[in-house]
């Protein structure tokens, strides 16, 4: 890929942040910055454009011949399973995604629900309220074993929390090069084995087609009565239907899920009536416009040189 200037024209694209990453990406020294916030604004900038740095982009607008100019788009989050449903985006636009940037975020989401619940702040917060003295040993993190589907650089984030608080690990993933991070390393064809004997399991994995719903009914029953699943990948790893039917029996402990199949989660849904069930808003993992600008900057530099670009998707894998 060769770019004939250093001053490719870039497009950012959010619906409520736009201005913001345009403005962090000129204080880097890019000046042809065109910026847009709907869909119609995207289509009146498209022509001309090379690059795209966008969150959720009117993606059907790409194979219109007014993106005949754009050559690279660069994703504001992790997932891009948005932009995977749409094969009509063309094979000659290259799609980035952001890496490397969320471990510590979710990491530290992941082990604040795991402490919360195992030393029982909600009782300790309760006899304080009630001014009773109540003590009682709390459980410990050392000796449980967390299970993390997913050993990308979130997952491997997780393994290093884990192992700090001398957790047993294990680990399931596609293609196993992290495998050598965990205690035991599980294959795709074997959800059942690796979670039956886990205490937490983690799910970071992407949505593909081969991971959507991966999590129903069966997987969710073959895990012990005590344990404890959390989702902080994308909200369709589960079958949520399966999710609420399992956790009304009370078979597990708790699900901890920071993101689902629909967003905002709407306000009818029975996930919000289970008391064993913890919601957060997508929050686990956020894009920070400095951490979103520093990479895409990155990145526009090894553009100009010629250099791979970081966070390559694989169309064919999915992420």
């Amino acid at each position: 890929m060769k770019l004939k200037s250093t001053q490719p024209t870039i497009l950012v694209y959010s619906p409520d942040r736009a201005k913001a990453y345009a403005e962090c990406v000129r204080n880097h020294g890019f000046n042809h910055i065109k910026v847009a916030a709907t869909s119609e604004e995207a289509k009146k900038h498209l022509p001309g454009t090379e690059i795209i740095l966008g969150w959720k982009f009117p993606t059907h607008l790409l194979n219109k011949p007014s993106a005949s100019s754009v050559s690279w788009y660069q994703s504001m989050g992790a997932g891009v399973d948005d932009l995977m449903a749409d094969a009509t985006i063309p094979n000659n636009i290259t799609i980035t995604r952001i890496v490397d940037q969320f471990g510590t975020y979710i990491s530290e989401y992941v082990f604040t629900f795991l402490l919360y619940m195992l030393k029982d702040v909600a009782r300790m917060k309760q006899s304080q309220r009630e001014n009773r003295w109540d003590p009682f040993i709390p459980e410990l993190l050392a000796g449980k074993t967390i299970g993390v589907a997913g050993l990308g650089s979130i997952g491997a984030e997780i393994v290093q929390k884990a192992r700090a608080f001398q957790m047993n690990v294990h680990g399931l993933s596609f293609n196993g090069k992290q495998a050598h991070i965990v205690d035991r390393h599980f294959s795709p064809e074997q959800w059942v084995a690796f979670v039956k004997d886990l205490d937490y399991l983690v799910l970071t994995l992407p949505l593909t087609d081969a991971t959507k719903h991966i999590i129903n009914h069966d997987i969710l029953l073959a895990m012990k009565t005590n344990a404890t699943i959390m989702n902080v990948g994308r909200g369709a790893l589960i079958n949520e239907t399966d999710l609420v039917s399992v956790m009304r029996k009370g078979h597990l402990k708790a699900a901890i899920l920071d993101v689902f199949e629909t967003e905002p989660l709407p306000v009818d849904h029975p996930l919000y009536t289970l008391s064993n069930v913890h919601i957060t808003s997508h929050l686990s993992g956020p894009s920070t416009t400095d951490g979103v600008c520093s990479f895409f900057v990155n990145n526009i530099q090894r553009y100009v040189n010629d250099q791979p670009l970081q966070g390559l998707v694989n169309r064919q894998r999915g992420y």
